[in-house]
C-alpha cells in the first residue's frame, strides 16, 4: 500500500490526515527500519508491507468503534513495536494512551519514537500483564484496552478485561480463524468480567487477508484472584 492508497482508503473510512500526521506516518517508519536493524522490531521492513499490515491494519479498530469521545484512557497490552495504539495517537491526538510490553528494549524504542513523533500523553511500562492488571494504579482504569495478535482469546481475556473500566471496553485485534478461539474463551471472558459485544470480519485491502476484531465490553468487576501470576494463563487458559 503506497502512501497515496493508504491516504485514499482512509479517507473513505471518513479519516482525513492533516500534513503533520502524515509526515509522523513516515516518521514513523523511518524510525522502524532504522530500529530493526538493531533489533527485532517487525519481519516486514518495506514502505508498502508496513502501511498496509502495520499503519492501516492498526487504525481498522476505529472503523468499527468511535475513538472521537472525549477524553478515552487506553491500555495497549503487548503492542511491540506500537502496535495499534500509535498509529492510532496520530489520528486521535487526544488519546491518553498507555503501553505495556515485557520486553524493556521494546521499551527504550517506544520512548524514543514518542519524543521523535512528539507525540504527548503517552506512557509505556516495562511490564508483564499479569503484574500490571493487579497494580492497583491501573487496574480497571481504562476505558479501552486493546491487544493486537498478541496471544488466544482466552488469555487476552484474562490479561485486558482486569484492566478495563466497568463499562469500558476491550478490543481484540486478531487474523483469521477467530470464530473458533471465541467459543473457547466464551468462559474465560464470562469469568473476568465481560461479555462479547460483537466480532466484525473483514478483508485488509490489496493483498485480501482476513481480520476480525472482538469488542467486548467490561460488565462486571473482575474477580481478586485474575489475572493470575505471570505465565498461568498462557499455560492453563481459564476453562
Amino acid at each position: 500500500m503506497d502512501t497515496n492508497t493508504f491516504l485514499e482508503a482512509l479517507h473513505k473510512q471518513g479519516i482525513v490526515l492533516d500534513e503533520k500526521q502524515q509526515n509522523q506516518f513516515h516518521r514513523y517508519f523511518e524510525i522502524l527500519v532504522e530500529w530493526n536493524e538493531k533489533m527485532n522490531l517487525t519481519a516486514i521492513t518495506d514502505q508498502e508491507g508496513v502501511y498496509l499490515k502495520h499503519f492501516y491494519d492498526s487504525l481498522t479498530a476505529a472503523f468499527y468503534y468511535d475513538f472521537n469521545d472525549q477524553p478515552i484512557r487506553i491500555c495497549d497490552v503487548g503492542a511491540g513495536a506500537g502496535f495499534p495504539s500509535l498509529p492510532l495517537k496520530i489520528v486521535f491526538p487526544h488519546l491518553k494512551v498507555t503501553i505495556v510490553d515485557s520486553l524493556k528494549k521494546r521499551i527504550t524504542f517506544l520512548n524514543h519514537l514518542a519524543h521523535e513523533l512528539e507525540l504527548d500523553d503517552v506512557a509505556f511500562y516495562h511490564d508483564r500483564a499479569e503484574n500490571f492488571g493487579k497494580n492497583a494504579d491501573f487496574r480497571e482504569g481504562y476505558d479501552l484496552v486493546l491487544a493486537r495478535a498478541v496471544a488466544r482469546m482466552s488469555v487476552l481475556s484474562e490479561l485486558c478485561l482486569p484492566l478495563t473500566t466497568k463499562g469500558g471496553h476491550f478490543i481484540a485485534m486478531k487474523g483469521p480463524n477467530l470464530n473458533e478461539e471465541m467459543e473457547d474463551a466464551q468462559v474465560a471472558i464470562q469469568t473476568v468480567g465481560g461479555e462479547v459485544v460483537y466480532v466484525h470480519t473483514f478483508e485488509l485491502p490489496e493483498e485480501g487477508s482476513e481480520r476480525n476484531i472482538a469488542i467486548i465490553e467490561k460488565r462486571r468487576k473482575t474477580p481478586k484472584k485474575y489475572p493470575r501470576k505471570a505465565g498461568t494463563p498462557n499455560k492453563t487458559p481459564i476453562q
